[in-house]
């Protein structure tokens, strides 16, 4: 599994957000993008994911194209968005069913996986439960459910701990951790380092929609804000 992201810029129509960002995830790394509000992680991701198209550069998934395989590309990833996109009309179960057709996995295989994830998440008895009855948290963690049935190997999360609660960040934390000894990816927006600086083996750090600093942690102490360090 090898992301490569290069020369990547984009933005909202004739809007530039994002400036020439470059950088690759290889197998069973965490790396995690950082910034306050309004430096491109989002816009970031939201290229990654297919749902703007790239002003300039290129993004390839395990030598796919998004822009020449997008199908090809997409089949690869697992995606959790920030705020949680369910199907009011459909109950858990049948979000689950929906997943397991899209990725063409093996039914028997999944339900095992989806069984254990939402015993941890605590939804295994809401499985005839529909979205409307969901808080947001429970929302989330139906997304986090959804996307760990599949196979991926690159999954990108933006701000996953939002709106979680401890018990369930630290699930989340154990769940990435597993994908990441087998051999997947990972692409997670955060605002605070401290969360995942134990997971991560990567940061980088935006600032005005470019690559201000990027490294292990330990490098980047000085580099960026105490306050997104968790220093303040």
């Amino acid at each position: 599994m090898t992301l490569n992201v290069e020369h990547l810029t984009g933005g909202y129509g004739q809007q530039t957000v994002i400036h020439d960002i470059n950088f690759t995830i290889e197998p069973g790394e965490v790396t995690a993008l950082i910034g306050l509000n309004g430096s491109g992680k989002s816009t970031t991701i939201n290229h990654l994911v297919g749902l703007l198209a790239p002003m300039q550069g290129q993004i390839t998934l395990n030598g796919a194209s998004l822009t020449a395989n997008p199908i090809q590309y997409k089949s690869q990833i697992a995606y959790v968005p920030e705020q949680p996109v369910l199907y009011e009309e459909l109950n858990l179960k049948e979000h689950l069913q929906t997943m397991i057709d899209v990725y063409k996995l093996d039914a028997t295989t999944s339900w095992q996986k989806a069984d254990r994830l939402l015993k941890m998440f605590r939804l295994d008895d809401k499985l005839n439960w529909f979205p409307t009855h969901f808080s947001k948290g429970m929302r989330q963690k139906v997304m986090i459910v959804m996307a760990f049935i599949t196979n991926a190997d690159l999954y990108i999360i933006d701000e996953p701990f939002l709106g979680l609660d401890a018990l369930a960040v630290q699930d989340l934390l154990e769940l990435i951790d597993e994908k990441k000894q087998q051999g997947a990816g990972f692409l997670i927006t955060t605002h605070v380092m401290s969360t995942l600086k134990a997971h991560a083996n990567h940061f980088i750090y935006l600032e005005n929609g470019e690559i201000a600093a990027a490294g292990p942690i330990d490098t980047m102490a000085g580099r960026v804000p105490a306050l997104l360090m968790g220093e303040g």
